[in-house]
């Protein structure tokens, strides 16, 4: 969102809502946690995740009924 001050455009910081942290159980990442956003309520059903070695990993939910403040993650492929 911005806004007009004095016929400059200010960036005001992008508000985040909910989180949850995503506990990535498999896959060149396992072990990791990170923090997502939820969507809609809920854990997203599928994280982008930035490996060491420059690639991104894709994981989706291990189990669609999640509760609590964290998600399990499994390891579907390099994007």
């Amino acid at each position: 969102m911005s806004s007009r001050q004095g016929g400059e455009t200010a960036q005001r910081p992008a508000e985040t809502g909910p989180t949850v942290t995503a506990r990535l159980s498999d896959g060149p990442l396992e072990g990791k946690r990170i923090e997502t956003e939820v969507v809609e309520g809920r854990p997203p059903k599928t994280i982008d995740v930035p490996a060491d070695d420059g690639s991104t990993c894709r994981y989706c939910l291990a189990e669609w009924v999640q509760t609590g403040s964290s998600a399990v993650y499994a390891f579907l492929y390099r994007v």
